[in-house]
């Protein structure tokens, strides 16, 4: 199996969501790729949006990380959601988050491969986002997106990963009944280099009724490192 080529601008601009199936270390990655609102200019920028737990039912269509998605769509963006081994229509199996990250690298790769001139981000929900932390110091994205990061649980090892050192916003849901708040910020003031950190008052763990809240958290956090419309380009 070969791996795809990036869908055409044409196709993106169309504004609907183009299906891939990539080569993956454990056979067929499910993908899809969508394009930049229409309503903002397009940047050379493209964003890896990982998803929540396999094993408790996470997807590449968990509303969080489509709402996630649709943040950095609107921000200019195109984005790429996929599923991890052994979800939908990727291959292979569960692999406690060690194969999982390499499905993030090899996401990542395709996307440097088939889009070189782009700024390459990472961004993830739950486990999505301790997947993307877990890669980010070898993958090197522009900027790093975690959202309800699972840290203090000691199967994901936190403490051990290589802090990013780029631009990256962290956003927690204060009243998040899977993750537990407190030990994200401590976390988080624990590190060498701090990341942007949004809190989100009365939110649960999947934003429910914030994911409005959610969607101006990313976009008004990653504001400021957005690489400059591309010239011509008005939707």
């Amino acid at each position: 199996m070969s791996n795809p080529e990036f869908p055409s601008r044409s196709a993106l601009d169309e504004g609907k969501a183009v299906p891939v199936t990539l080569r993956g270390p454990a056979g067929a990655i499910e993908a899809v790729v969508e394009g930049h609102d229409t309503d903002c200019p397009r940047r050379e920028l493209v964003a890896v949006v990982c998803h929540p737990l396999p094993t408790e039912g996470g997807t590449m269509h968990n509303k969080v990380v489509t709402m996630t998605a649709r943040a950095l769509q609107q921000s200019g963006a195109t984005t790429v959601r996929f599923n991890f081994r052994g979800v939908g229509g990727s291959e292979g199996s569960w692999d406690e988050g060690n194969g999982e990250a390499d499905d993030v690298r090899a996401v990542c790769a395709w996307v440097r491969e088939q889009r070189p001139g782009a700024e390459l981000w990472l961004a993830g929900f739950s486990f999505g986002s301790g997947m993307a932390y877990k890669v980010a110091a070898d993958v090197k994205p522009g900027a790093l997106i975690m959202i309800a990061p699972p840290a203090g649980r000691s199967s994901y090892g936190f403490e051990d990963i290589t802090p990013f050192d780029g631009p990256w916003l962290v956003i927690q849901g204060e009243a998040d009944e899977i993750v537990d708040p407190q030990k994200v910020y401590d976390w988080v003031d624990r590190l060498p280099q701090r990341p942007e950190l949004v809190r989100i008052p009365d939110s649960s763990h999947f934003f429910h009724r914030k994911l409005v809240d959610l969607r101006g958290a990313v976009k008004n956090g990653v504001r400021p490192w957005l690489p400059p419309p591309v010239e011509g380009a008005d939707g």
